[in-house]
């Protein structure tokens, strides 16, 4: 009976550890997108990240990412952003979001592909996509 406790906790250790590696978005990226501080965003960036706004869709430097969504923030002022879905890719730290952004002007699908690096979760991918 002891060999399966002790299997049957490091089994759900495992499962900890590993889906902690991309546990949680960060408060302060949720903040940025409801606010609509294209700054705190942007410090979640990747040096170049795949971006997709409305009239844009490439790689982009950070700064350039930046410029982009404050440009983006100003003609479509955000209301609220929520959290929909996470998930852990199970790949070296690696996983997504989903979220809901509401703006004066409409509502956008928010996607986020981000990877650990040096022990800080990095956008690598944004997209904001007009939702029907």
């Amino acid at each position: 009976m002891n060999k399966h406790l002790h299997t049957l906790f490091i089994f759900i250790a495992v499962f900890f550890l590993t889906s902690s590696v991309f546990a949680q978005i960060p408060d302060d990226l949720i903040l940025s997108l409801k606010s609509g501080n294209d700054k705190a965003l942007a410090e979640y960036f990747n040096q170049n990240i795949e971006l997709v706004v409305p009239g844009h869709d490439d790689v982009f430097s950070k700064s350039q990412a930046q410029q982009l969504i404050a440009k983006f923030f100003k003609e479509y002022p955000p209301e609220n952003f929520s959290l929909i879905h996470q998930r852990d890719s199970g790949n070296e730290g690696a996983g997504y979001a989903i979220g809901s952004l509401e703006t004066s002007k409409g509502n956008f699908r928010v996607v986020f592909l981000m990877k650990t690096s040096n022990g800080k979760a990095m956008i690598h991918q944004l997209r904001i996509e007009k939702q029907a």
